[in-house]
């Protein structure tokens, strides 16, 4: 029941990280505070497709 999910940035829009997650347990969309390589800081990451 695990996926593949894409994180991308929500200010700059660039997909950065990869992560798995169960869609039984966390129906919603992930959202982690991750470094971002083009904007130089921690950003917020949200779950695309």
């Amino acid at each position: 029941m695990r996926v593949i999910v894409t994180l991308n940035c929500t200010e700059c829009k660039q997909r950065n990280y990869t992560t798995t997650k169960n869609k039984r347990t966390t129906p919603d969309k992930l959202e982690f505070s991750k470094y971002c390589r083009f904007c130089k800081h921690h950003t917020k990451h949200r779950e695309t497709k």
